[in-house]
């Protein structure tokens, strides 16, 4: 076993023995067994506009023994914890799926009739992650640090050398692979690095066909891909390098509503674990496409101001202040590549935005009919913002989406050479 390890294993089992003794203590003086941790919902999760990330608010739940609608979940979190006790102390590295088989089982009890009754622990997975979950909030620690895994699904390269467990790794020499994001992201030594700036990739084959080009070594980047919605592991590791290195964040995503969620997952955090977005988010992260912008211009946008006084809560007159852009697509390649965006893609554009915008931007009466029922979503306060607010309004006025594979078809050179460096270079973001 590394040293890193059994340093980790060390802590959490230090932790533990300290948060649950307060149990212990309760029962010795003849108290009710009660935890106490902040309430991870959505009612307590709070926008800091300030540090840019969502936060847990001041809200506490009390979980106790003897509180009938409490008393399930009470056991549940210490069933959970002491099998993480357990393996730390053994010397394992149990999986989530393997945390949900070792609680799960049948507890066999009498009815006030006397009949015999049977009682599952948990029935599903999700039931076992939430109060995974839970411990997290009651111990401040990730379940990353208490070396419990889960799949690898991040992906990085680049000039960097790191140390991971005993071994030295040199990112920089990994043929035409790359290294697998590991689950234990903080347990990683950065011991070298000679880059300028981090590119978060949405899409995992841009990520290869710009490895395989040699983008990272030309313009000195870190190289990441989320594959997708990013996991734990990729977030905190770009979390690092910006925040350890000193390094930008970029984050390149299909022009759509859902890629434009996954980079506000990466610099905002995400509702599920608000708890954690200290450790997870990057707020400086910026957004440099795939914009609706880039593909469409401005024009579009300009013509609704034409029609309204105000979009989202801004003025015509702020909303005309924004910097001019022309498309990097002529009008035939922008035939060629878009898509038809669906009913799904409109419905999750108006949460990102509120209903408001949609109202504005949509031209189809038949549609806006069809949004009154999201009449009522206001957005996410960090989308309603002049730039964000343009880039849904295109969305909604011409109801297409693009993906960053379109920019590739254009050119794998256009891609690398022209359309990311000169967005980097420009300041052409949003941030």
């Amino acid at each position: 076993m590394s040293s890193v390890d059994v340093r980790a294993r060390m802590n959490a089992i230090g932790i533990l023995k300290e948060k649950f003794k307060i149990i212990l203590d309760q029962i010795q003086r003849g108290e009710k067994p009660t935890l106490v941790m902040p309430k991870r919902v959505l009612s307590n999760t709070i926008y800091d506009e300030k540090n840019k990330m969502l936060l847990l608010g001041p809200d506490v739940l009390r979980r106790s023994l003897i509180d009938v609608n409490e008393a399930r979940k009470f056991m549940q979190t210490l069933l959970m914890a002491s099998i993480i006790y357990e393996a730390l102390v053994n010397n394992e590295y149990p999986t989530i799926r393997d945390l949900y088989y070792r609680g799960k089982h049948s507890i066999g009890y009498r009815d006030v009739d006397g009949k015999l009754v049977h009682e599952n622990t948990w029935d599903e997975q999700k039931e076992s992650d939430s109060v995974i979950r839970d411990l997290e909030v009651f111990m401040n620690v990730l379940r990353e640090e208490m070396l419990i895994l889960s799949k690898e699904k991040g992906k990085v390269v680049g000039n960097l050398v790191i140390k991971s467990g005993d071994d030295t790794i040199d990112l920089s020499k990994m043929g035409h692979g790359a290294y697998s994001i590991e689950p234990t992201p903080d347990l990683v030594e950065f011991r070298d690095v000679d880059a300028e700036y981090v590119l978060v990739v949405e899409k995992d084959a841009v990520f290869q066909q710009l490895h395989r080009y040699g983008f990272w070594r030309k313009y000195r980047a870190i190289l990441v891909t989320s594959a997708g919605q990013p996991d734990r592991a990729t977030r905190r590791f770009v979390r690092r390098l910006n925040e350890e290195l000193k390094l930008p964040v970029y984050v390149l995503t299909d022009s759509d509503p859902y890629g434009f969620y996954i980079y506000s997952v990466f610099k905002i955090g995400s509702i599920t674990l608000s708890y954690e977005s200290e450790r997870l988010a990057t707020p400086s992260a910026r957004f440099i496409g795939v914009s609706m912008t880039d593909v469409f211009g401005d024009e579009v946008f300009r013509e609704v101001l034409d029609e309204v006084k105000e979009v989202g809560g801004f003025t015509k007159t702020a909303l005309g202040k924004l910097k001019k852009k022309k498309p990097y697509l002529s009008e035939s390649e922008r035939r060629n590549y878009v898509i038809k965006a669906k009913q799904r893609d409109i419905e999750r554009a108006v949460e990102l935005v509120g209903y408001d915008v949609a109202d504005k931007c949509v031209e189809s009466s038949e549609l806006r009919s069809k949004l009154k029922k999201k009449e009522g979503l206001t957005g996410y306060p960090w989308f309603r913002t002049p730039d964000w607010v343009r880039e849904l309004c295109i969305f909604f006025k011409t109801l297409n989406k693009l993906e960053i594979e379109a920019m590739a078809s254009k050119g794998l050179k256009f891609l690398a050479d022209t359309y990311i460096p000169s967005k980097i270079e420009g300041g052409d973001w949003i941030d």
